[in-house]
């Protein structure tokens, strides 16, 4: 056995893997295509889980304490991580691996706050993650330069628990949703491993290299499947509104009661405003969600008409015995459930 470190095997060369904290299963698949043998990735919110909802445990805390790289969203998607690193001690660098994504302003903060945080807010998209920097320090320890965008999130925290407000901040988190944004995913966690493993900076661009090719082919492929779709039946109702960056970025109109966190419940009203613009629009096809309840999409079914059209996986990938445990097999899974709903009425 001792042989192996001897013949130039490169796992047996490298002591032990890296341990990679990601805050939910899209980063951590990610990170496993980029990292490869080297790293141990583990999962904070499980498969099938809600980061929206989600309360860590103590063996989480144990995770992030032992880390020695921690990769998280950003953009309100996961501040439970600021938290965890706060209680862990963890010397570990928090990135977040949104950097560099122009995001989506989060409809629902328009409508809700339209003026009222303007001391705050008066920044264009392009300025997203210049401002996002409330949290930054507060493990007690530098981070370097991975927490200068994180500021937004503690703001907007602090905005939600002054007025009872359980949506995100300004912008919509659900990035990974456009597969060009998957990429530039993949290339901050590449950047991320090579600070953490320098040693291994070569495999890791590697890595992500032959894995950013699959990510451009599936981009295409989606373009054209989307693209197939008559003009006027490109409206899809999902019970929270997590696929913006798939509409904006592929053609499609998305309604959704529930606003971008799936914690806001919709009301009566929310829930009328969604069946007359099914009504108004013609919705092409409505979708549940791996991640909630699926009570209200077969209430607005009911009530307008419109066939459920299936299951859609949002912000959690699937187990390995279901169609979408590789982010992968999630786009593919849910562009062709999308596509054949509305083509098949």
């Amino acid at each position: 056995m001792l042989g192996a470190a001897f013949l130039g095997n490169p796992a047996a060369a490298q002591a032990k893997p890296l341990n990679v904290v990601a805050s939910f299963s899209v980063i951590a698949d990610f990170a496993k295509n980029v990292g490869g043998d080297r790293v141990a990735v583990e999962s904070i919110v499980p498969v099938n889980g809600d980061a929206h909802t989600f309360e860590p445990r103590p063996a989480d805390v144990i995770a992030l304490k032992r880390a020695d790289l921690v990769l998280v969203n950003g953009l309100q998607f996961d501040p439970f991580m600021q938290r965890l690193a706060s209680s862990s001690g963890t010397k570990a660098a928090l990135v977040e691996v949104t950097k560099g994504i122009k995001p989506l302003k989060n409809q629902e903060e328009e409508h809700d706050h339209d003026g009222d945080h303007d001391h705050d807010h008066d920044h264009g998209k392009g300025e997203a993650h210049d401002h996002d920097k409330g949290e930054a320090h507060e493990h007690g320890h530098d981070h370097e330069h991975h927490h200068d965008h994180d500021k937004e999130g503690a703001h907007d925290h602090d905005h939600e628990h002054e007025h009872g407000h359980h949506h995100h901040g300004q912008f919509d988190p659900h990035a990974w949703q456009s597969v060009p944004n998957a990429i530039v995913y993949v290339k901050n966690i590449a950047d991320a491993l090579c600070k953490a493993d320098s040693a291994g900076c070569d495999t890791y661009k590697k890595n992500a290299s032959d894995y950013t090719q699959k990510l451009q082919a599936l981009d295409e492929s989606v373009k054209a499947a989307f693209a197939a779709l008559p003009k006027d039946r490109r409206t899809i109702i999902t019970s929270h509104d997590a696929f913006g960056y798939l509409g904006a970025t592929y053609g499609l109109t998305l309604l959704a009661p529930e606003g971008t966190s799936s914690e806001t419940e919709a009301t009566a009203a929310d829930v009328a405003a969604i069946i007359r613009q099914v009504r108004e629009d013609k919705g092409a096809a409505i979708f549940m969600e791996n991640i909630t309840n699926p009570a209200l999409i077969k209430q607005i079914s009911s009530e307008t008409g419109v066939p459920v059209g299936g299951k859609l996986f949002s912000d959690a990938l699937s187990g390995p015995d279901e169609p979408a445990s590789t982010y992968l097999d999630m786009m593919k899974y849910n562009v062709d459930t999308i596509t054949s709903a509305i083509l098949k009425k």
